[in-house]
């Protein structure tokens, strides 16, 4: 049951804007809509990380991994889709919920924005060199955090409101098929 109410379009303009940017308004925003600060906030950033060095590809499977590591299975059901939708296949979209992709460069930039969030930031000299050599640039290092804090939001939020799921379950996490290792960051907890 939903914690906040799902507000329409006829309440708020912002919802005409995201359905005239996304097709729909997903339960995300319309539970959000009630902030309507925290919403124009909220579509700002995502709308201009849109703009960034980052590719819709990269963007995507950042948003499902950190959907993924905050425990979010509305978000990670609506990446899961979206990302399907975007030509991700059934093993890229598992291996992306395990920070891992066969490019090293997408490796990299998920694992270090898996560091980033199991870190809260701090980042190890280490691991900024390994992400330099795989190819991520200063531009693309600063949208990872960028991204991480847009997802992260949305996750915080839809674990507070807990709006009515609108997109099909993603399906469970499966243990990697391939060694994962390779191109993930471990962290110690």
């Amino acid at each position: 049951m939903p914690r906040l109410p799902q507000l329409t379009e006829d309440t708020t303009e912002q919802l005409a804007q995201v359905r005239a940017q996304l097709g729909r308004v997903p339960n995300l925003y319309a539970a959000m809509a009630n902030g309507p600060a925290a919403l124009a906030g909220y579509l700002a950033l995502r709308h201009e990380l849109t703009r960034g060095a980052l590719t819709a590809r990269l963007r995507e499977q950042l948003a499902l991994l950190v959907a993924q590591d905050n425990g979010c299975d509305y978000c990670v059901s609506a990446h899961h889709l979206r990302g399907g939708l975007m030509k991700l296949s059934p093993e890229e979209l598992m291996r992306t919920r395990h920070a891992d992709d066969r490019d090293p460069h997408a490796a990299a930039v998920l694992g270090l924005a898996r560091e980033v969030m199991r870190t809260g930031g701090r980042v190890s000299d280490a691991s900024l060199a390994s992400a330099r050599a795989a190819g991520v640039t200063d531009p693309e290092l600063a949208e990872i955090v960028a991204h991480v804090a847009l997802n992260t939001l949305s996750n915080y939020f839809n674990h507070l409101a807990q709006p009515e799921p609108d997109f099909p379950p993603a399906p469970p996490l499966a243990e990697p098929s391939a060694p994962v290792g390779a191109h993930t960051v471990e962290v110690a907890a």
